[in-house]
């Protein structure tokens, strides 16, 4: 893809090892999710039993990977946006590519206003909002010309970081943790926990993106293991993050904060610590995470476009960054924000939890044929 040239076939330069798939998929998952899940998450099962949905919700996530891995490998080396095609003709095909899209369009405009108004809140009071999102956007925009390795590289760089960070702050939590905030377990047996499985699903959301990437991977036939360890590592976190959470701040405290992740990372007090306001520094190693779930994002729209209208796809770059820009600006509250993220959390399961399947199993009735 170096050089904006019409990306049709995915040439060797492309390729990523299968650790950097893995890398690529975990920076894809892990964004502002585990900021919002513990809210989102009590307020639909309203007992300290999330953790038992967040657990849930990553194994399906795990299963909707596979399929989606064992439907890609049918197709070595092209992605959904050429494939679908295959399977269902032109016209069919093409206009489910223009959904997920659109999908990724919106999935990126949501990432880029979420890090704009978490940097507003706690690093930079006053800025405004435009000022936040446009040099993101640029720097993103840098680096998706560079091809899938140049993300893919950056990737590697962001997440041993976020993994030592991310264990730093669970070890402080323990200061704060009260086991008696998680009980009693399943004290309102199951049915709460089943309900909040639809509300963490945007934080889970990210191994559709495996529609794209088993094309550009060395070995395709590890997918499988990318879905797995890719998902599973994601799933970790967000328990993890989840029980020290609820166990710092009880169920009653976390309903009541916007971003309860970073509500228990400022009531840290650690004397002779160098940084007086810790919670700005772990701020920063996750703005890039969410950086990176944008730019995998409006790359992925980005080459769909390329792909469907077989055109250059730096062009579709400075396409859509106005586009992306005006629907990141179009909500005027962080309500109507979160009311984005949990349409795009249904739509994940319609476009990547159901549609796959459903194109499985045409091949196999076709007897693998397309």
């Amino acid at each position: 893809m170096k050089e904006g040239r019409v990306v049709l076939n995915i040439s060797s330069k492309d390729k990523i090892t299968t650790s950097q798939a893995v890398v690529f998929l975990i920076n894809f998952i892990v964004a502002t999710g585990i900021l919002t899940l513990p809210r989102t998450s009590v307020e639909k099962v309203k007992t300290p039993d999330v953790w038992i949905t967040a657990i849930i919700s990553g194994l399906i996530m795990v299963i909707i990977g596979i399929i989606i891995v064992k439907l890609s490998q049918h197709f070595p080396g092209k992605t959904f946006y050429q494939y679908s095609q295959e399977i269902l003709g032109k016209w069919v095909g093409w206009f489910l590519s223009l959904l997920i899209i659109l999908y990724f369009i919106v999935a990126a405009s949501f990432q880029v206003r979420s890090m704009a108004e978490v940097t507003s809140i706690f690093l930079l009071e006053g800025t405004p909002t435009w000022a936040i999102i446009m040099p993101f956007m640029w720097i993103s925009l840098y680096l998706i010309t560079g091809g899938v390795n140049s993300i893919a590289r950056l990737f590697e760089i962001i997440f041993p970081i976020t993994i030592f960070f991310f264990l730093l702050v669970l070890f402080l939590s323990f200061k704060l943790f009260e086991l008696n905030n998680l009980r009693p377990v399943l004290g309102f047996g199951v049915m709460p926990v089943l309900k909040g499985i639809q509300a963490t699903t945007l934080a889970y959301t990210g191994p559709e993106i495996v529609l794209i990437l088993v094309a550009f991977l060395k070995q395709p036939n590890k997918a499988v293991k990318v879905i797995l360890i890719g998902t599973l590592i994601p799933m970790i976190f967000y328990v993890l993050t989840v029980i020290m959470v609820i166990g710092a701040l009880s169920i009653d405290g976390v309903v009541t904060r916007t971003w309860p992740t970073l509500e228990l990372i400022r009531s840290f007090e650690i004397p002779g610590l160098f940084f007086e306001r810790f919670e700005s520094f772990l701020l920063g190693i996750w703005i890039m995470q969410m950086f990176a779930t944008y730019t995998v994002s409006f790359f992925a729209a980005a080459l769909g476009l390329a792909q469907l209208f077989q055109k250059k796809m730096n062009k579709y770059l400075y396409i859509l960054l106005p586009v992306i820009y005006l629907i990141s600006m179009a909500p005027k509250t962080i309500n109507d924000l979160f009311k984005i993220g949990d349409l795009i959390g249904q739509a994940m399961w319609i476009l990547f939890g159901i549609m796959p399947l459903l194109l499985l199993l045409i091949i196999k009735l076709r007897g693998g044929k397309t």
